[in-house]
């Protein structure tokens, strides 16, 4: 059941995975107020009903939520009567006020699988969290340089450090602006990503640090990147200077296992993936100072080739397969 046609879609039904398409209830940030909470109670009642309904009809053993801010599927295996899987792939920092009360609703699952340690941690040890790491979707592919910097318009001989992900206020994308002032003239900074519809204004006051420090020309905007294996090849450095924790950053765990060097925020999951002076370098968040100096001296080429031998290993998507077909052996048992 997804909530609108996309690639996921056409993918699943390649794959001979019947695909209904319906709007979901999702909890969103921009919802967090008296009228939006209502809103999402109406389409909440409306797709316990719809989707209790169909799982009947289609005699389902179990229902297995993607992720934790999509409500539906708690009331549908309910109603359905069968267990229900609910997969947490958020950390909730920064909703300290009501998060203890969502936390109640998302404990009324069967199991939880957290996709890092430290997401699971926000359940406070309640049995019902378990540690379900990601598995790496593709095998990630790292161009020569060349091809990939002309590919991107980037510099052939310039120090490239490389960004990835949606631009916003805790992706830390500013945090790299302020390390950029503090290296040699020949660093550039490649941003890969383009902010949420409508937050355009953290784009803006990306350009506006970056000309308050002196740095506006050496900043690259790539946008969207569909084949983002060129900005691996491109980059000396992948940085990825979460401000707040992220629960487990699909562009570190790429980027690694590709052999790029990984400079990353000590926090979130980023220490689950990297290992600090094994196979990257990790650095206190919101920390540019520390940033730029783990950039300036990483031992680049061993960093990444032990990133490159550790990540597929560890994160494999047949180890992932494996640990949430044994998840819905258990909760079925």
């Amino acid at each position: 059941m997804l909530p609108d046609h996309g690639e996921l879609g056409v993918v699943l039904r390649h794959a001979g995975v019947e695909v209904q398409v319906r709007p979901l209830a999702v909890m969103r940030r921009s919802l967090m107020s008296p009228r939006g909470i209502s809103r999402v109670a109406a389409a909440w009642a409306t797709d316990a009903g719809g989707l209790g309904r169909m799982a009947r009809k289609r005699g389902a053993a179990l229902v297995h939520t993607n992720t934790s801010v999509t409500l539906g599927g708690a009331a549908a295996a309910r109603i359905a009567g069968v267990p229900h899987v609910w997969h947490v792939r958020e950390i909730y920092a920064g909703f300290e006020r009501w998060f203890p009360a969502y936390r109640r609703l998302l404990l009324t699952a069967d199991v939880l699988p957290c996709v890092s340690a430290a997401t699971c941690e926000q359940f406070d040890a309640d049995p019902a969290a378990v540690t379900l790491h990601d598995g790496l979707a593709i095998a990630p592919r790292r161009p020569e340089r060349g091809a990939a910097r002309d590919a991107l318009g980037l510099p052939p001989d310039a120090f490239v450090i490389a960004v990835l992900g949606r631009i916003s206020g805790w992706k830390g994308q500013d945090v790299a602006i302020r390390a950029l002032a503090q290296l040699d003239d020949d660093a550039v900074l490649l941003i890969a990503g383009q902010p949420w519809r409508g937050e355009d204004r953290h784009l803006r006051e990306l350009w506006a640090l970056a000309q308050a420090h002196g740095v506006r020309d050496r900043v690259i905007h790539a946008g969207f990147v569909e084949d983002v294996s060129d900005v691996y090849g491109a980059a000396d450095v992948i940085a990825v200077p979460s401000k707040q924790p992220d629960p487990l950053p699909n562009a570190a765990l790429e980027a690694a296992a590709a052999g790029c060097c990984v400079v990353a925020s000590d926090h979130g999951g980023l220490p689950e993936i990297l290992r600090d002076g094994e196979t990257g370098l990790l650095v206190p968040p919101n920390d540019p100072v520390a940033l730029a100096n783990a950039i300036a001296g990483a031992d680049r080429a061993r960093l990444g080739a032990a990133a490159a031998a550790d990540i597929p290993q560890r994160f494999s998507a047949a180890r992932m397969l494996d640990q949430v077909q044994s998840l819905y052996d258990t909760v079925l048992s």
